[in-house]
């Protein structure tokens, strides 16, 4: 049995029988032996309608209206066409049942003495003539385009002619709207159409204007707004040396807070800034190797689908490669743990100019490329990104920077850590605690490379753009900061007991099961809903056309696979002891990372699911921990 694709409650815009008008109606029922849902429209009239009758709100794009003037040939035009059935029909119906009174419909008709080319057959069936309803919306109905309110224009000619554009949206559904739709004969007519070309191409008539699709700006700033992203582009880096120079003294406690600040003059190096700019570029080359498949991305707002080569597992491997081969010939990576401040500084230096290049770039971006987090304050985008996916040809900045130059520069730092260990402390082999950090945080590693694909639906990469907060985070934050465990046990040996060690194991890997399967049932329901694998998973139905999970994994906490990876950042830190809090430090900031990340995600949630988002906290109220609300 086919399952239903519209909940109850939910609101919706219906087809008056017999007619091509839509209203918003809200779905009571649904029989699942007739295939019909129940539905009510505003005046109280309660009908049964076929599921093929029914649009989502949130599959219709308004578009502005232009010049409302009209030549009298069109004029002749439009009483020409009255006499067609669907016309005919469609006003009878209106003027006795109709839930709110309209006006009357007409439309175009193609000249019956030559066959119109695809062009023209598309911009005929997309100019329709409007019949505006006077309908009151419900509660969580939209009549907001692109964030701007409705816009009308005075002339000469009558209402009825007033003509708007509609852009049919990418997966082919109907564009939601309080106005009268062409019959679905044309509705087919048009998806064949863009079966053919793969894209929507009209002719504009001179009586349109035409607007391009644009993201809107954000008005609701997040992080504290212009100042809180201030203190933040301002504090992290200074915050950064003062844990790395704190990791390095002999007694790291908050009594020698602040540590001895060395000379800036001492922390810049040039052969160290070049080694990084080799490091940089290298991964670079890795990630244009013709290897590994290629991926679609999450549609855009113009309907595209960005292609992304999944080849950073190989990368890895070719990685692993060199700096086995340089350790082969003897090269010193003790040089690394020797300038790791140094080498910090670089990085530091290049997000900045990273992120200055990004924000010069996106001004030259079309407007729907730009991010929908983006403000128009200059602070804020600069921070957050203004651009969504900028590209060098086919080298996306934003998706290398988030897996490669960061990632697996943690591992060779780890690495490079676990050698200075036993040349710093004089160990013929390194400590069981320096073993367990390094292997836990490779797996994790390994795992985020060999599953890359999911990368492409988080909120990194279909919402936020590409600005300080990401080149910095993935650059400098993620290699110098998740290493702190590692660069701890270098001056401030512990060791760990082989009974500890299995405790400290168990946890790790109840962590890491938690997270590995919660993300591989959402991104393989994510891929294919109907997989008979995934059938016994309960889920609600949303606006959106998607549904969301609440069984399995999905149904214990909102966010499974954060409790996984908190309880895994509790194993990489338990390694270190309890001398000091200092190692304890990346599970402190892991937590409050993940609960600002999950606010995030709530609020964005909220907005696009509506209504099937509350029901969905009723019946998973827990967020990340069980029991915690």
């Amino acid at each position: 049995m086919p399952s239903r694709k519209f909940a109850d409650g939910e609101v919706v815009r219906g087809r008056w029988p017999g007619s091509s008008l839509y209203y918003e109606v809200e779905i009571l029922s649904h029989d699942g032996k007739s295939q019909l849902y129940t539905v009510k429209y505003k005046d109280g009239t309660e009908l049964e309608l076929k599921e093929n009758d029914i649009k989502p709100l949130t599959s219709f794009k308004q578009r502005k209206s232009g010049s409302t003037s009209s030549s009298p040939s069109r004029r002749r035009g439009s009483r020409g066409s009255r006499g067609s059935r669907g016309s005919r029909g469609s006003r009878s119906r209106s003027r006795s049942r109709s839930p709110g009174r309209t006006l009357k419909s007409s439309r175009r008709s193609a000249s019956a003495s030559h066959q119109p080319d695809i062009k023209e057959t598309r911009r005929e069936i997309l100019e329709v003539k409007l019949t505006p309803l006077v309908l009151k919306p419900f509660g969580n109905s939209i009549s907001i385009y692109n964030g701007e309110p409705e816009h009308t224009e005075r002339n000469e000619i009558p209402r009825k002619n007033t003509q708007e554009r509609f852009i049919l949206s990418q997966d082919g559904s109907y564009i939601s709207t309080e106005y009268s739709l062409r019959p679905r004969r044309e509705e087919i007519k048009l998806k064949e159409i863009d079966s053919k070309e793969g894209k929507l191409v009209t002719k504009e008539p001179t009586s349109l204007r035409t607007f391009e699709v644009t993201t809107p700006l954000r008005k609701d700033l997040e992080f504290g707004g212009v100042p809180g992203v201030t203190l933040i582009m301002l504090g992290l880096p200074v915050f950064l040396f003062l844990l790395l120079l704190m990791c390095k003294q002999k007694d790291p406690s908050l009594l020698n807070f602040p540590p001895p600040l060395p000379n800036l003059y001492d922390l810049w190096e040039t052969r160290v800034c070049g080694v990084y700019l080799l490091w940089f570029f290298a991964q670079a080359l890795f990630y244009l190797l013709p290897i590994g498949k290629v991926a679609e991305g999450t549609p855009l707002v113009d309907g595209r689908r960005l292609k992304y080569r999944l080849n950073g597992f190989y990368a890895f491997i070719l990685t692993s490669a060199v700096i086995g081969t340089a350790l082969f010939w003897g090269v010193e990576l003790y040089y690394v743990y020797n300038h790791f401040l140094q080498f910090a500084l670089a990085a530091t230096v290049f997000s900045v100019i990273l992120s200055i290049y990004l924000y010069v770039r996106s001004w030259k971006a079309p407007k729907d490329e730009l991010s929908p987090a983006n403000s128009g304050n200059a602070v804020y985008d600069f921070f957050i990104g203004r651009e969504l996916n900028p590209r060098i040809g086919t080298f996306d900045l934003k998706y290398f920077c988030e897996l490669r130059p960061g990632l697996i520069g943690w591992v060779v730092i780890n690495l490079v850590m676990l050698l200075a260990e036993m040349k710093v402390q004089k160990r013929t082999s390194p400590s069981l605690a320096m073993i367990l950090v390094n292997s836990f945080q490779l797996l994790y590693v390994v795992d985020a490379l060999w599953n890359e694909e999911a990368l492409l639906t988080t909120m990194d990469i279909i919402h936020d753009g590409f600005g300080f907060m990401l080149a910095f985070g993935d650059l400098v934050w993620v290699p110098f900061i998740y290493s702190f465990q590692a660069f701890y046990l270098v001056t401030h040996p512990y060791e760990v007991s082989w009974p500890v060690a299995a405790l400290i194991i168990a946890l790790k890997l109840c962590g890491y099961v938690i997270f590995r399967c919660a993300n591989s049932q959402k991104n393989a329901f994510r891929k294919n809903p109907t997989n008979p694998k995934l059938a016994h998973l309960k889920t609600i139905h949303t606006s959106t056309g998607k549904n969301l999970l609440v069984s399995g994994w999905w149904g214990f906490v909102r966010h499974p696979n954060y409790l996984g990876d908190l309880i895994m950042a509790l194993a990489w830190s338990l390694p270190c002891g309890f001398n000091h809090i200092l190692p304890y430090f990346y599970v402190i900031y892991f937590t409050m990372l993940l609960i600002h990340r999950e606010a995030r995600d709530e609020h964005q949630c909220k907005k696009k699911y509506g209504v099937a988002w509350e029901k969905y906290c009723q019946r998973v109220p827990y967020r990340i921990f069980p029991y915690i609300y």
